[in-house]
């Protein structure tokens, strides 16, 4: 039957490219000046190219943080890193389709993180909440800069993953069932259980 979480990204993928497909026709709607409106959307393309190519660094950012990790955790820690990281790489696939639809090339790198201090496994799990919170950001920002609807619902899509990853990895820094889901409006900003029980005891 195949891997469902593929078929979901090829489904997406269909969907992103019916909605590239149509967005320049629907950008040129209403426009009586002969080709105004080509160059319009052509220029929204760039414009939402550049903001995807940095979506991807950050991504393979991310992906690197993940693939970190790995050394440091065990069992289930372990089990749920690896599945993130897997999702974090359909991120990746999704982005580069959606570049390839916008007729740009795929240019993010990774950036270099410093794991100086990332010596335990809760080190770790810190460390990837702390990316994780960064990049919902990242893609909270992203939505309110990009101009077609096809990365757009991408973005949206990607962000709300990050939002339930920060869910999952607040447990595994101890917060229980409720506290997991601590605000109505998650923009990646909530601290650690662990930054939370530092300040109690400081």
């Amino acid at each position: 039957m195949g891997n469902p979480r593929r078929r979901r990204l090829e489904a997406l993928a269909l969907a992103v490219a019916a909605l590239l497909a149509i967005v320049p026709a629907l950008s040129g709607c209403g426009d009586d000046d002969g080709g105004g409106g080509t160059s319009t959307a052509a220029d929204e393309r760039v414009v939402d190219a550049e903001v995807m190519n940095v979506a991807l660094s950050q991504e393979l950012t991310l992906v690197q943080v993940y693939e970190h990790s790995l050394r440091l955790l065990r069992g289930e820690q372990r089990q749920i890193a690896r599945s993130f990281l897997g999702q974090e790489k359909e991120h990746i696939d999704g982005i580069t389709r959606v570049l390839r639809g916008l007729q740009a090339d795929a240019e993010g790198e990774a950036e270099e993180i410093d794991y100086a201090e990332v010596k335990t496994a809760e080190d770790a799990v810190q460390q990837l909440y702390e990316s994780t919170g960064l990049q919902l950001r990242h893609y909270i920002d992203d939505v309110a800069h990009l101009e077609t609807i096809a990365p757009r619902a991408l973005v949206t899509t990607m962000g709300a993953n990050e939002a339930q990853h920060l869910v999952v990895l607040r447990q595994l820094l101890g917060a229980g069932l409720a506290d997991s889901v601590p605000e109505a409006f998650d923009g990646g900003e909530v601290p650690s259980p662990l930054e939370d029980s530092e300040a109690d005891t400081g």
